[in-house]
């Protein structure tokens, strides 16, 4: 990291009355959960994310698709938070109300590392909702089918996460979008900057006066906008950037 980036980043960050912090798909890649595509390996080598992630392929296939989202649970489960996770939750505990969190990623590893408030704008792996359930359907009240179905209704439960096709959560949108406008500083972490509507995020802050900063490997979409790059991996990256 060059010495008077840094310096210059760190006092844009102490300086910030709010800090948004956008994350994507390469901080969980640093704790070893695999993206989205690398996921699709051995025996799921042969779909496309689109024959596992949309609401007609579950209809189609409801089976197929939970036990997919179960084995991606189960890689989940099976790592940590990363000292970039580690480093965003204590800056944002030491600067309490002044620093919003929102997350590309699923796999709950922020919550893990100890961030409050958390906004999730693709949901959340480990959670379930309903597909278009009854309105009186219970999670503990299932038929013992595969996916569990609502006995009530017989709707499917399905992963809460955003599937192809599908809307991001509303109040999850407008919160990122309402911290974007009031930030001073948009701190972007681990994404390449192409997915959207979470890619537009970091324009939106930087059109009402916030200084951007990306933090990522490899280059992205967003640098050419951005006021600091740096071109380094998250775990390295924050632990340092973030230092009380």
């Amino acid at each position: 990291m060059d010495a008077s980036t840094e310096s210059l980043v760190r006092q844009w960050l102490r300086a910030a009355r709010h800090t948004l912090i956008l994350t994507g798909a390469g901080v969980s890649a640093e704790s070893g959960v695999p993206t989205f595509r690398d996921a699709l390996t051995g025996l799921w080598a042969r779909f496309d994310p689109e024959d596992l992630a949309t609401e007609a392929a579950y209809r189609e296939h409801p089976g197929l698709v939970w036990d997919w989202y179960e084995m991606r649970r189960g890689m989940v489960r099976a790592v940590a938070p990363n000292p970039a996770h580690l480093a965003i939750a204590q800056w944002a505990a030491a600067h309490p109300g002044t620093v919003t969190l929102v997350t590309q990623n699923v796999d709950g590893l922020h919550q893990q590392a100890g961030s409050e408030h958390v906004i999730e704008l693709h949901g959340n792996l480990f959670r379930n909702s309903w597909l278009h359930g009854c309105g009186r359907c219970d999670a503990h009240r299932t038929d013992t089918t595969h996916p569990p179905s609502c006995t009530a209704c017989g709707a499917l439960l399905r992963p809460a996460v955003v599937w192809f096709g599908e809307d991001l959560p509303r109040v999850a949108l407008y919160r990122a979008q309402h911290a974007a406008e009031i930030a001073d500083v948009c701190l972007v972490v681990g994404t390449s900057g192409l997915v959207y509507p979470a890619a537009g995020l970091p324009g939106q802050a930087k059109a009402a006066g916030a200084k951007v900063i990306v933090v990522n490997p490899q280059p992205s979409a967003l640098d050419a906008t951005a006021d600091a790059v740096l071109q380094m991996s998250a775990g390295d990256c924050l632990p340092r950037l973030l230092a009380m």
